[in-house]
């Protein structure tokens, strides 16, 4: 990599490391609570087994709404406010549930730590936007996903880690320890990449017309809808994984490698997916992979009516379903993105919000059915899939590329 310093003030390979870990604020703050889910229920006097995945759809919640505000005014003011703006949110965030004592003292605060990593996130991407074009945007992106995706598969692992020598409080205590590093690191390393020229003004009109445009393009709003429903269907997993895991299956402390092990699947699927799509097309990669999850998922359904579901059985469905999403999540985006070029700011909160919405409600209802058998979350994958093909079909007119 080249280690020359661009316009951010330092290198391309400082650049690259600090751009994933501001990405990278997400999946930190939802994969590490994940072990903890079921002590802090039994602590905060949960009323039932699945109430404590709300800790999840609530920081997706704030995360939707934080979008709408944080990409506009990240194009009119720049990268660096919006990043300490959104830190001094997810910090506030942070401390009220540090300090809570009821669970709906803490969903409060995942809220608003979710108002709060919107601002890291969208900047994030931002930042690559405004240094790189073309070829080395592609190249840098890539480079921030390789490290990106190592995040998930890690961070079950920390979380459980922190609870051998502290309780529950002590994930939050290392989500303000993250976040004070990266302030720090923003605050001493990188300078503005928005230029006081190439900034637009935040109008109401101008958002309006935006939001307009991308939910009346056919091909847009299509795609914003279908990745609402399959990452829907992907957030119903992760509320229910650590009872399907710990309560189910009883793996005990085993459930942050399994997890990992099937983030890391996610990653590897994205990697192929960079070296494929340029020959394939991302349009008939992302049809197929939403049909194998269906197909897939029908299948597993039919499982249950004859055998009773062990864990191998079940590893082996959720990696092949991880496999898939690692070909999603990406292209999916792209095609929603790419005829929003002139707008491309909104356009990207309109998109994150709107499917982050729907993702939320789809995967809160999905957790909430949790029954402790799969088949609430394999009917839910297979749900969702095929209405997205449904509606991939109608975008495309039967034609796929």
């Amino acid at each position: 990599m080249d280690n020359r310093p661009n316009h951010s003030g330092i290198s391309s390979t400082e650049f690259t490391i600090l751009v994933a870990l501001l990405m990278s604020i997400v999946a930190i703050s939802i994969d590490a609570l994940l072990p903890a889910l079921g002590i802090i229920g039994s602590e905060l006097g949960a009323v039932t087994a699945n109430q404590p995945q709300l800790l999840i759809s609530t920081l997706f919640l704030g995360m939707a709404i934080g979008q709408l505000i944080c990409g506009p005014l990240s194009d009119a003011l720049g990268r660096r406010p919006i990043l300490f703006a959104g830190f001094a949110l997810y910090i506030f965030g942070t401390l009220l549930c540090h300090q809570a004592d009821s669970l709906e003292a803490l969903m409060i605060g995942r809220f608003i730590q979710g108002l709060g990593v919107a601002g890291p996130y969208i900047s994030a991407i931002s930042l690559v936007r405004d240094l790189y074009h073309g070829a080395q945007m592609a190249r840098v992106m890539s480079l921030v996903m390789m490290i990106f995706v190592l995040v998930p598969a890690i961070a079950p692992s920390l979380g459980q880690a922190i609870m051998f020598f502290a309780d529950w409080r002590g994930i939050f205590e290392m989500y303000l320890a993250y976040a004070a590093i990266l302030i720090l690191w923003i605050c001493f390393r990188l300078q503005e990449t928005l230029p006081k020229d190439n900034r637009i003004p935040f109008t109401r009109k101008g958002f309006l017309d935006g939001f307009k445009e991308v939910i009346t393009h056919r091909i847009t709003a299509s795609y914003t809808i279908c990745m609402g429903l399959f990452f829907g269907s992907f957030i119903g997993y992760l509320n229910s994984s650590q009872q399907i895991f710990q309560v189910q299956f009883e793996t005990g402390n085993l459930f942050s490698v399994y997890f990992g092990l099937l983030a890391l699947v996610l990653g590897f699927a994205s990697l192929i997916n960079s070296r494929i799509v340029e020959r394939y097309g991302a349009k008939t990669i992302a049809f197929r992979a939403i049909s194998t999850v269906v197909i897939t998922s029908a299948a597993f359904l039919c499982l249950h009516a004859f055998i009773t579901i062990n864990l191998w059985m079940f590893l082996i469905y959720a990696a092949v379903l991880f496999f898939c999403f690692g070909l999603l999540f990406g292209n999916v985006n792209a095609i929603a993105m790419e005829p929003m070029g002139h707008v491309a700011g909104i356009a990207s909160a309109v998109i994150g919000s709107v499917s982050s919405v729907m993702s939320m409600a789809i995967g809160t209802f999905i957790g909430q059915m949790y029954n402790t058998t799969l088949i609430p979350m394999s009917t839910g994958f297979m749900t969702m899939g095929a209405l997205a093909l449904i509606i991939i079909y109608w975008a495309e007119k039967g034609r796929l590329e």
